[in-house]
């Protein structure tokens, strides 16, 4: 820390320290809590981020940070003090740190502003002022505010009144010996698949032990998060981790009760598939709505008024949470199924709640839609093409195919598509060349309803049915078929498809964009995984040479799409964000 006797001064010994740090100016006269000068000055996600009184910029921004520096040193003069005319719009920048951020902004620099709420931050001008200051900054405890805001804002019901309350402490006790988020997110997938482990033993209390253990993991999955906002610890690494990990906790869970109670007696592996493949497609939905509602124009309509006036009566809100079953509620029904019952009965629980939760959000975002008059954009039409995953042979058909007009039809001959290949799968006799000419009818639908840009109202149902169709797909004709561990392989199949897609969401959601074309053409789109899965199902005389061929194809995508991930996750062009706001 060095002290500038005056503005001039500070661009000099900015200009001295080694290019690749952060840098920080705050005004010798800052009154205010050290938790606001920790959230403008020290979180990574941001290249440049201001609190009144305080300004910082990550090596990126220095250059912008010297130039407005040395432009605002020269409207105020070298030597003159660091508190401009009253005649300026926002006392925040009178400051000269203030000044500065607003010079960035014009630059084109974007300047981020924490919100502070009851956390004292301002540069007093007079002793009255320097008292106030003081006073408003006592009466608040900084620690407290830091421990209530390291809570996830909006979370579900079980999560808030179940784990939070004690969660946060746990981050706090971390951060004080140096644990970093990271390390916690392992912690929990260790303590998940461990679980799993546990549940498939087959017994009792091996059932008991992995309930107790999957709780154990979820209040580890909290406490990575509210140490991360605690410790304003963000890294590109631990979005990537924290993005993935909790459909690799659920799922190998999954996996776990069904070897479990295959051990005794009675094989659920279809019913451990199909609650993967139904929470996988509720995500789906999820993640393509919003989307395609991303940077709506005009994005109004009567249904999302009647929601935001329910939001406004306090019990409907935690009932509206709880309905969609959240990774809080739905970890704790499993893990006390798990204990107290049979992985049969989880397993329709799960199907039965996933379902009516499907039924309810999908419900509420096609009233939505067909209410609101808004404009999709560019952005949003591409992160649905992108979410699409079509691949080069449903791309072929989109080259050379007329775009289908029509406000429904891109959602109208993708569900056509769907249902043609699913009912292929499931009412053609097994092995039928017939389900064949089914999934090629499939790839020619999928190609013409990705023909044109996706902007139509309904057009986020697009990618929600391709999912449905190819894992439904796999499911069916593992299903169907005579040969052993058919299932488990298509687990497999489904979850490093699966991981996938999550793994384009969440390159979307940072602004990075969806995976290389590459890797989605090696690892063939979803329509060539589906005609693939179809015509190895028709080919494939030995029963043994179906499952060989689900796992030989597993095991291949999950070695393309985890080492481009990976490499991705771990590069610098990775955004370093942290997941804040899906409930699911």
């Amino acid at each position: 820390m060095q002290t500038a006797a005056a503005a001039g001064d500070a661009a000099a010994l900015l200009a001295a320290v080694p290019a690749g740090r952060r840098v920080a100016l705050v005004d010798p006269r800052f009154v205010g809590h050290v938790h606001a000068l920790r959230l403008g000055l020290t979180d990574p996600r941001f290249a440049a981020a201001t609190v009144p009184g305080a300004l910082t910029a990550q090596p990126e921004a220095r250059g912008a940070l010297l130039r407005a520096l040395r432009r605002t040193t020269a409207a105020v003069g070298a030597g003159a003090p660091v508190v401009a005319p009253d005649t300026d719009p926002a006392p925040e920048d009178r400051t000269v740190p203030g000044r500065i951020a607003v010079a960035l902004e014009a630059e084109g620099t974007a300047v981020k502003r924490p919100e502070l709420g009851s956390l004292t931050a301002t540069v007093p001008t007079d002793a009255g002022a320097r008292a106030t200051a003081e006073s408003a900054r006592d009466e608040v405890d900084d620690e407290a505010v830091r421990l209530r805001s390291a809570v996830k804002a909006h979370d579900g019901f079980f999560t808030t009144f179940a784990i939070s309350p004690y969660s946060r402490y746990i981050a706090r006790w971390c951060a004080r010996r140096g644990l970093t988020p990271n390390q916690v997110t392992t912690a929990s997938l260790i303590t998940a698949l461990v679980a799993a482990g546990a549940a498939a033993t087959g017994t009792r209390g091996g059932y008991v032990a992995a309930g107790i253990l999957l709780l154990v993991s979820f209040v580890l999955d909290c406490t990575d998060g509210q140490l991360a906002r605690y410790s304003l610890q963000y890294s590109t690494m631990g979005a990537w981790l924290d993005a993935t990990f909790d459909r690799a906790k659920e799922y190998a869970y999954y996996a776990g009760l069904a070897i479990g109670a295959v051990r005794g007696g009675d094989d659920v592996w279809v019913l451990a598939l199909g609650a993967m493949v139904l929470q996988a497609c509720r995500h789906v939905v999820d993640f393509s709505f919003n989307e395609a509602n991303h940077d709506a124009v005009a994005n109004t309509s009567p249904t999302a008024a009647l929601s935001d006036k329910l939001d406004s009566v306090g019990w409907t809100v935690w009932a509206r949470r709880m309905i969609v079953l959240p990774i809080g509620e739905r970890w704790a029904m499993i893990a006390v199924l798990t204990a107290l019952t049979t992985p049969r009965i989880v397993f329709y629980a799960l199907l039965v709640g996933c379902s009516l939760a499907a039924c309810y959000t999908t419900a509420g975002r096609l009233l939505r839609s067909l209410t609101r008059r808004a404009s999709r954009t560019d952005r949003a039409a591409q992160a649905l093409a992108d979410l699409a995953d079509s691949g080069t042979l449903a791309q072929g058909v989109a080259a050379v195919a007329p775009g289908l007009r029509g406000a429904f039809t891109a959602p109208a001959v993708a569900l056509l598509g769907t249902l043609v290949m699913i009912g292929g799968a499931l009412f053609l006799p097994y092995g039928s060349p017939l389900t064949v000419a089914a999934a090629v009818v499939y790839v020619v639908l999928s190609g013409l309803a990705v023909a044109r840009p996706l902007k139509g109202a309904l057009d986020w149902l697009v990618p929600p049915f391709f999912r449905a169709a190819e894992y439904v797909t796999i499911l069916v004709l593992a299903a169907r078929s005579d040969a052993p561990h058919a299932v488990p392989a298509a687990f497999g199949l489904v979850s490093a498809v699966a991981y996938h897609h999550y793994d384009t969401v969440y390159r979307i959601r940072g602004g990075t964009g969806a995976p290389p074309r590459w890797l989605v053409r090696t690892i063939g789109g979803h329509e060539g995984r589906t005609t693939l899965v179809a015509v190895l199902a028709a080919v494939l005389t030995h029963a043994s040479d179906f499952t060989t061929a689900l796992t030989a194809l597993a095991v291949a995508v999950a070695l393309v799409v985890l080492v481009e991930s990976i490499r991705f996750w771990v590069s610098s062009s990775a955004p370093a964000v942290h997941d804040e706001g899906e409930l699911a």
